[in-house]
Formats: C-alpha cells, structure tokens, sequence
C-alpha cells in the first residue's frame, strides 16, 4: 500500500521539533528510525497529518558517562548501544539485551529511544530498562523533565509522553560489576518475545546482594518481579530456584514461562 499524503518536516534542533509538533497538533508524528512506524504507514494503520524527523539531530545520539549514571540519547541506534564500551562496563544487561534484538540490519537503523516510545509490550527494551531504574528526560514547550520508568510505560503502546513531547534521553544509573542476563523464548529467530526475562545481579561470595528482574510481554507493559528481587538479596545463589517461582502467581501458559524463565535468567547471570 501507498501511505497517505503527510507534510514532511526536518527539524534543525529540538526546540525547533518540540514547536513543530505543538504547531502540527495531535495528528503529527515524530519518526526517528522508522522501523516501527513505516510499516504501519504503509498498511495505513495511522495516518499523521505531519511527520517530523529527528533523525538528522545529532544532539541525541550516543552514550555520555555523567557520574554514577549514563546518558543515552534517544536517538542512539541499538548498534551503537550494543558496541558503546560504557554500556558494556556499567549496564551489561542492556547490552546483552541488544544482542538479541531484531537483525544486523534492523539494529543500524532502530532506536533506543524509538523502541521505548512505541511501547510495544512484547518489546525487548521496556523491561530492561524498567528493571535498572532508568528515568526518562522528555523536552517539551514547558522546557525539560524527567519520568522514572515505572511511570513511563502506561498502557499498550503508550507512554505519557504529552504530543508536544520528545524522548530526548535516557538516564540509566551505573550497575558497574554487576553479572547479567536476558533469557527469551520467541518462535523463531528475529521474532517478538512470547515472554522474556532480564536479570542482573550483584553477587559477593557466592551471595546476592541485590537484584533487578523485568519481565517481558506478560502484561499491557514491563513488569518489574520485586518479589523475586526480594526473595533473592541476602540470599546465596542456590535460593534462585526456590525465589523464580515467585515471578508469577498465575496458572497460565505465560505465568508458566515467566517462572521458568526467570530460573534461566538468574542461574545464567550468576554463571
């Protein structure tokens, strides 16, 4: 199919794309890599009245050491946050997440940001980063704020971002040292999850000190396992089996899957 007809803007700097959005309305669309919208244009499951690409602004991309967090911008493509050294050295999981991501080709193209704004519940990103606590930094006409992650993801793709609002960051505070993992079953390769699970942990003597657990497409959004992480501080690492358990309290096919899952996850994070 043929998208229908849009003005195309090219802003030159994020107030300048913020202004457009609020002149365009509620019908514009921000497009960053294109991955998730374009296909929808194509089919004409949306029909914006305007599309205003971010991809020529320079300013969000690439990750910034800022003390005991890192600054990703929202632009950053999942390439770059797979090989960023940074990523790498204080935030494993979301590295070993990207791994897992879609192919080489799609990689080069999609965002950091782009996956977080589209929300897709299935998606590999929103539980990681609900997981290690990042906070999302949002401009809009108001000026800048910041939204923590628990607060960020609403509703099947939705996000509260306002419609005159752009993800212009992402704050991930370090985990520096911290042992990872993400375990996801999906039917074949390069397909959505059915139900993933990201771990990290910190581990001393053979004992847990502390924990993050996000499950994916288990719910309308990320869920954070804080009874899992609970049952596992304090605790040495042969208690994975019996805290996994607590991942999900229903009978279902997926409750299933999260249990099992999240024994993977953590037995593979502690090695």
């Amino acid at each position: 199919m043929i998208p229908a007809d849009f003005k195309y803007l090219f802003p030159s700097s994020v107030d300048e794309a913020v202004r457009m959005l609020a002149e365009e309305g509620e019908d514009a669309k921000v497009i960053a890599g294109g991955q998730s919208l374009v296909p929808v244009l194509r089919m004409r499951l949306a029909a914006p009245t305007a599309l205003i690409d971010i991809g020529g602004l320079t300013e969000l991309t690439g990750v910034r050491d800022d003390g005991d967090s890192l600054l990703i911008g929202a632009m950053t493509t999942h390439y770059e946050v797979q090989r960023d050294h940074l990523v790498q050295d204080h935030a494993l999981l979301l590295r070993l997440v990207t791994d897992t991501i879609a192919d080489p080709q799609i990689r080069h193209r999609s965002t950091f940001g782009g996956s977080l704004c589209h929300a897709d519940p299935a998606g590999d990103l929103l539980a990681p980063v609900l997981a290690l606590d990042a906070v999302m930094v949002i401009a809009g006409p108001g000026g800048r704020r910041e939204v923590p992650a628990a607060e960020f993801f609403v509703d099947y793709f939705t996000t509260a971002l306002g419609p005159d609002e752009i993800l212009i960051d992402v704050r991930v505070p370090k985990y520096t040292g911290w042992r990872a993992h993400y375990e996801k079953l999906n039917r074949v390769a390069q397909a959505w999850s059915i139900v993933a699970v990201a771990a990290t942990v910190q581990v001393q003597n053979d004992v847990i000190s502390a924990a993050r657990v996000g499950l994916t497409n288990v719910g309308s959004g990320p869920v954070r396992a804080v009874d899992v992480e609970a049952a596992l501080v304090g605790q040495p690492t042969s208690a994975i089996a019996e805290a996994a358990r607590l991942a999900s309290s229903g009978d279902g096919y997926k409750d299933n899957l999260a249990r099992v899952l999240t024994g993977r996850a953590l037995t593979a994070a502690v090695g």
